[in-house]
């Protein structure tokens, strides 16, 4: 069994193939269909309910705002494309502003209350939102042209609304253009007369001032560049102080940093920040001592004298050391205020020299500055003067080339709206990938069992056996039954797989409630013992026994009262049907005895059983749930692990083989339950053969039936070696 513990299972490697996405989708084809079905048809559904509608198109060429020649002083520039400005002139087109108009020029409110049979006009913003639905702004394709299209159950209505739209917002341009030339000169005017007259006021005080201060037309061209101190030396002095700043922060920021820290950090950042040879070799001398220390203390004995005088080298070492840093910390500390001294004497000459300066130079500043603003106000007039002139001769300019019809609108002879040809193929490519989304998503989430390969992937265990769907008591359907031969196959795969040829006693465990523990256990019993061989099924599912209802025998006195000593074991010992088969119920389980399977009693009657019969099969309980099964699972030869196709989640099985496992359980295989034949064609090979073969073997006469099965017999007897 050790052994068997050690051997390890390598599954092999799984590749996805187009067959695997075909069974999902054969597997999921309700799903598939049915979201195909609603998508398709609510599309068709609504695609011949909506009413037709009608689509004509302008084109125009729209720029921005330029003259249809260049301007004073300049050239008619070319603007180029620019998306951002193309979007904006599409809202802008979808405006209240430009709708609004169209309303009322067409006078739609009133057309379009008659259309809809409401008493007077529609409220303009009902009517604005029905109109910006019917039209559709876009760029023409590979060209920088717009193209406006209006869409409407009359094609001579979409034909006036797109024509008329394009003809609204061509005006509106022109006009706001016009509008702004003429507010912006009317503005020019009257700045420039508020202008004009600052400049003759600043005119009279910069000569007053020149009279009052006696300064000279040479003194005046000179400008205020004249001063008592040479800038040079100023700049000099700041300079100088500038550098003295940055030497003091930098050792202040040092010492202030040193200081803070603890003396571990401190031995490490100073010979960095600092540099000090004597500390240097004291660290090195630590170094060294402390390996020492350690060697002396690994080889002698804690109280030896050699450790005692290396912790006393040490000690005086570290008092050196601490006394040097103090040392260098007062060092930097003289230093620091060394640095402040200087850079205190720089900043007075600073400013002593530019007290100086502003002493020497504030009584010429007042006409200075009188002089640099009469300049400025010259500048700003003449910069007026220049505008006006350029923006009047441009606002003359005609301007009817920013926005171009070419292509105006004529009424459609066909409906756009809606488009079947396009709908519906598209309604069904949609319906058709959403199902199979659906399909594929449904099973991400499905973590359940699936395949073999999803079983020795996750568990790495082998499949030895695939049982059907439907499967009953093999002692019912007899020898010859389909079932029968998928245990024949589970039967054999185990033989073959056994590695302790002594080993006859065997477990069947799940993870869970309901996926065929009990069935698979009474079947594979009635197999071998259809082979000859004496067998004996114990129900050791003591809280939920089910064997006794299969069997139609009494569970009155069984395993329990064997294990309590109420009976010998051949009275809880019944025979069935099959003369080779035994069965042992149960029997009642006394609330006070829950324990019984790991008492000393039940390890004796394994071996007894072990003795008496050639196989011995246990049904146990799901092992997640009860502490039975893994009791059960440490106690017998063999433990064969169930799992039921689609039902518990992957993580589940892997745990209940890891229970099999730490309790020290021989794990031989597992099987794989109640697999759907007509969902999953991939099992087919499994099972759906046996069914077949055994179809056909049913018209052959009953002789060579019974022949046939003879020989069955015979290759079966010659597994007994196992």
């Amino acid at each position: 069994m050790e052994n068997a513990k050690q051997a390890t299972f390598n599954a092999p490697e799984v590749k996805l193939h187009f067959l695997d996405y075909w069974r999902i989708i054969r597997l999921r084809k309700t799903v598939i269909l049915a979201v195909f079905l609603l998508v398709t048809i609510t599309t068709t559904v609504v695609t011949f309910i909506l009413p037709k509608a009608y689509a004509s198109s302008v084109r125009m060429k729209v720029e921005k705002d330029s003259q249809d020649v260049g301007g004073l002083g300049s050239e008619r520039q070319y603007t180029g494309y620019d998306p951002y400005w193309v979007q904006t002139e599409f809202e802008t087109i979808q405006s209240k502003s430009i709708l609004h108009q169209v309303i009322t020029n067409l006078n739609l409110s009133r057309k379009w209350a008659e259309k809809y049979k409401e008493e007077g006009e529609l409220p303009t913003d009902l009517t604005y939102q029905i109109l910006k639905s019917k039209i559709d702004v876009r760029q023409s394709r590979n060209t920088s042209l717009i193209e406006v299209r209006a869409f409407s159950e009359d094609n001579n209505e979409a034909a006036v609304i797109a024509n008329e739209i394009a003809s609204v917002y061509r005006e509106s341009r022109v006009n706001q253009r016009r509008m702004y030339s003429a507010r912006g000169v009317e503005t020019l005017n009257k700045e420039f007369e508020n202008q004009d007259k600052l400049v003759k006021k600043q005119q009279a005080e910069v000569d007053a001032m020149k009279e009052e201060l006696g300064i000279s037309d040479w003194e005046a061209q000179q400008g205020y560049s004249m001063s008592t101190v040479e800038p040079e030396t100023l700049r000099k002095l700041e300079g100088m102080r500038i550098e003295q700043q940055a030497s003091y922060e930098q050792i202040h920021k040092l010492y202030t940093h040193l200081a803070g820290l603890a003396r571990p950090e401190l031995k490490k950042a100073v010979q960095v920040a600092s540099p000090d040879s004597h500390l240097g070799l004291l660290l090195d001398r630590q170094a060294e001592s402390d390996q020492k220390l350690a060697l002396a203390i690994e080889n002698y004995s804690e109280n030896h004298p050699e450790v005692a005088g290396l912790r006393r080298l040490l000690q005086k070492i570290d008092t050196q050391i601490n006394d040097r840093l103090d040392g260098i910390l007062e060092g930097l500390k003289a230093k620091t205020a060394s640095e402040k001294a200087a850079l205190d004497q720089l900043a007075m000459e600073v400013d002593k020299a530019k007290k100086v300066d502003i002493d020497a130079a504030i009584k010429r500043r007042p006409y200075f500055q009188a002089k640099r603003d009469l300049e400025s106000l010259q500048l700003v007039r003449e910069r007026l003067t220049l505008r006006i002139i350029q923006e009047t001769v441009d606002a003359a300019i005609p301007k009817s080339g920013i926005v171009e019809i070419i292509d105006p609108a004529e009424p459609s002879l066909r409906a756009v709206r809606p488009n079947k040809k396009f709908i519906i193929p598209v309604a069904v490519v949609i319906g058709l990938a959403l199902g199979i989304g659906l399909a594929f998503f449904i099973e991400y989430l499905d973590t359940s069992v699936k395949t073999i390969d999803d079983v020795e992937r996750a568990l790495q265990s082998p499949v030895l056996g695939v049982i059907p769907q439907n499967v009953g008591s093999l002692l019912q359907e007899g020898p010859d039954s389909p079932h029968a031969e998928a245990y024949r196959v589970l039967r054999t795969n185990i033989l073959f797989s056994q590695k302790e040829p002594n080993g006859n006693t065997i477990t069947i465990v799940s993870g869970g409630a309901g996926e065929g523990k009990s069935t698979t256990t009474f079947n594979l019993a009635t197999i071998f013992a259809q082979n000859g061989q004496r067998v004996l099924v114990v129900d050791s599912d003591l809280r939920r026994p089910s064997l006794h209802k299969i069997l139609k025998v009494s569970n009155a006195v069984g395993l329990t009262n064997y294990l309590l000593k109420q009976n010998a074991l051949e009275e809880v010992i019944q025979t069935t049907g099959l003369a080779t088969l035994d069965f042992m119920p149960s029997g009642k389980l006394p609330s006070s005895s829950m324990g019984v399977l790991s008492s000393v009693q039940m390890k004796e009657m394994i071996q007894d059983l072990k003795r008496r019969y050639d196989w011995v099969f246990f049904d146990s309980p799901p092992i997640m749930g009860v502490s039975d099964a893994s009791i059960l699972a440490s106690e017998v030869d063999i433990v064969l692990q169930v799992i039921q196709y689609r039902r518990y989640p992957q993580p589940m099985t892997i745990r209940a083989k890891q229970m099999i496992e730490k309790v020290g359980g021989n794990l031989l295989g597992i099987v794989l339950n109640n697999i759907s034949m007509a969902s999953d064609e991939n099992y087919y090979y499994y099972s759906g053969y046996y069914y077949d073969y055994y179809s056909k073997q049913d018209e052959e006469e009953p002789e060579v039936k019974a022949n046939k099965r003879g020989k069955a017999e015979e290759r079966a007897e010659i597994k007994q070696k196992y």
